[in-house]
């Protein structure tokens, strides 16, 4: 029997109305003036949510938008997926309580992904199975994240990149869209103390522990707020990288120059203009949307996805290489084919 394709149908994101200025970076740290942060990252500005906001809260405004921008149906939908690494809970998942408060259908199925920066290419794969499968018809995939509430308020490094949001993606069998091709996978937890929030969850409860300790950048954290490794992180990318656009080229049967737009990870201006230099991508055909919401984790890559179509940077036929890498370490990614 034919397997329908699955093709990502629609997106949408809500971005949280707070916003963090490079100007009020650089009043907190005199050190760092408004045009060094926008050097460093390429980021002006930043969103970050309101203390009584929380995932559920922006994943339900990014679906409401989705659905109504594009006339879909809440009883549509068959299955939830919602990617995030700040649930609301522990327990239960925070899927559960977003298909409630959007009134989805009983007989959906409602999960949480754990993951990060690739957790929007890994969303697609999981709602491509599903579909492919032949269970499920329309997969609501969110991605949502309040990375903000990790860092500590004198890490300026990391505030200056990180952003809080939430996407909506509709990855359906029926209708026009963008049909997602092979996909490409890779983990390295050798990695994981490179990017991490230690303390918190089970093996290391939040401790009451004050002391700060300062990285080789001058950022402050200690075990209950993020930590970021940047040369370690920033190592991984250069070698994870280009050897995942080739297998992913590869998978596809492609050739780089057949590729009319990449959309990678929106970690930071920096690392993305080394690594399109490094991968040879002419900036014609590399797509960067991140300087009025800041790295979003693992919204950046649908809600560059939306920016481009809107502004006419895809068009139909057009065949779009998607890579997602990052906390993990994890990296995956795909070709779409619109």
């Amino acid at each position: 029997m034919p397997v329908d394709p699955a093709t990502i149908s629609a997106v949408a994101y809500y971005l949280p109305n707070r916003e963090l200025t490079n100007e009020q970076l650089s009043i907190e740290f005199p050190e760092w003036s408004v045009e060094k942060i926008m050097a460093k990252v390429g980021i002006a500005s930043r969103r970050i949510a309101a203390p009584d906001e929380f995932v559920s809260d922006l994943a339900v405004k990014a679906s409401q938008k989705l659905f109504e921008e594009h006339n879909i149906s809440a009883a549509d939908i068959d299955y939830l997926v919602v990617c995030t690494q700040s649930p609301d809970y522990f327990l239960p998942a925070t899927s559960c309580i977003v298909h409630h408060r959007l009134g989805l259908p009983a007989n959906a199925g409602a999960i949480d992904v754990n993951q990060g920066c690739s957790g929007f290419v890994y969303g697609l794969g999981l709602a491509k199975g599903i579909i492919t499968s032949g269970d499920a018809c329309n997969i609501l995939l969110i991605t949502a994240d309040t990375y903000s509430r990790f860092l500590h308020p004198l890490d300026k490094g990391n505030r200056s990149i990180f952003g809080d949001a939430a996407a909506a993606t509709l990855v359906s069998s029926k209708g026009a869209g963008a049909i997602i091709g092979k996909m490409i996978w890779g983990t390295d937890g050798r990695g994981a103390h490179n990017l991490i929030v230690k303390n918190g969850a089970m093996r290391s409860p939040r401790s009451g522990d004050t002391h700060l300790y300062t990285d080789e950048d001058g950022n402050a954290y200690n075990d209950n707020y993020l930590f970021m490794n940047g040369s370690e992180v920033f190592n991984f990318t250069l070698e994870a990288v280009p050897a995942l656009i080739s297998r992913i080229l590869e998978k596809n049967n492609l050739k780089q120059e057949e590729i009319d737009l990449f959309v990678f990870h929106q970690a930071n201006r920096f690392i993305l203009d080394y690594l399109r230099k490094k991968t040879k991508i002419p900036a014609d055909k590399f797509f960067i949307w991140m300087e009025t919401c800041g790295n979003t984790v693992s919204s950046t890559i649908p809600i560059a996805l939306y920016q481009a179509q809107k502004s006419n940077s895809i068009k139909k036929g057009d065949k779009v290489l998607v890579a997602g890498f990052g906390v993990g370490y994890s990296w995956g990614g795909t070709v779409l084919y619109f």
